[in-house]
């Protein structure tokens, strides 16, 4: 009796080292990513104050530009701006010019108003002329308009992150370096992802692992499995970690970049290689923060994404 109370002693208080031991990881984990942040926001005031002065110097530019076209001739077109530098003097040359081409009718008087007159209609049939170019371009317009609105930019944000947990996660039963993973993103059902991490990441370390998603790949078949999102890792052929979420991250939230805003495909196109073409220029830094060309990523918020170890490595 004596040593069964001993035993159960002893698996209470192992019980209570292990809680202590998760409790402890947890908040490691946490003042990792408070010194992350704190880290990145000088850098990020730094770069608000470079935006700042080439917003500036694109203005000068600009400016100096119109300017330049107006002493060339070149017509400007009336914007709802403030700016007094687009102004109407080639217009007035234009307006002026109708009355030279019309010698031989002052010999009229009472008819004087007629002539000018008839001298509108010729401006109004030299505005169709005028459009007679583009109409013949239309096919190349009619390209453009046939082309997805999210075709016009290449940048992050026809890219569709979102947090998500892994609820359920098995080896693939005809792959040994595939996990197969049940994961909630909030939609109402789950998905199936299906990752390539046995040889890096424990099977412990997949359940419940709350991470980012990359959601609006098209879904495709990896060894006769379905997988429909993939999920977001800092990289090297030696080593791989899951992307860190910011503290009060929570399931369904999206993951944005600042400096490219925009709503993502619903879906990419294969054959157009938008992940294909935007995947090289998604990096951790040296600060252990996801970027993309640059600028973090970000759960606006809550915080940036960040690497556990790596550094200076792609994101894929």
């Amino acid at each position: 009796m004596a040593s069964a109370s001993v035993l159960q002693r002893l698996t209470q208080r192992a019980k209570q080292a292990e809680s202590m031991i998760a409790a402890l990881k947890q908040q490691i984990e946490n003042i990792r990513q408070n010194a992350a942040i704190t880290v990145s926001k000088p850098e990020e005031g730094r770069l608000k104050s470079e935006n700042q002065k080439l917003k500036a110097e694109v203005e000068t530019l600009k400016s100096q530009l119109i300017l330049a076209e107006i002493r060339n001739g070149v017509k400007q077109v009336n914007l709802p701006t403030n700016r007094s530098v687009v102004k109407a003097e080639p217009p007035k040359k234009e307006s002026a010019a109708p009355p030279e081409v019309k010698p031989g009718v002052k010999q009229a008087p009472a008819a004087g108003d007629k002539p000018a007159q008839k001298s509108e209609k010729p401006d109004k049939k030299e505005k169709k002329d005028k459009k007679k170019p583009a109409a013949e371009g239309e096919p190349k317009a009619k390209k453009g308009k046939n082309e997805p609105v999210g075709e016009e930019k290449l940048d992050v944000s026809r890219l569709d992150f979102r947090v998500g947990q892994i609820v359920d996660v098995k080896k693939h039963p005809d792959a040994d370096t595939l996990y197969v993973e049940e994961v909630d993103l909030g939609e109402g059902r789950n998905r199936t992802v299906v990752s390539g991490l046995v040889n890096h990441i424990p099977i412990e370390q997949m359940q419940n692992k709350i991470a980012v998603f990359m959601c609006n790949l098209k879904p495709a078949k990896m060894r006769g499995i379905l997988s429909e999102a993939m999920i977001m890792c800092a990289s090297t052929p030696e080593k791989v970690e899951i992307l860190n979420v910011p503290a009060g991250s929570v399931i369904g939230d999206r993951v944005t970049c600042k400096a490219y805003p925009g709503n993502p495909d619903a879906q990419l196109n294969p054959k157009k290689k938008v992940w294909e073409t935007l995947a090289p220029d998604l990096k951790v830094n040296k600060e252990k923060v996801a970027e993309f060309r640059g600028e973090p990523l970000q759960i606006e918020g809550k915080g940036v994404l960040t690497s556990t170890t790596l550094s200076g490595v792609k994101i894929k």
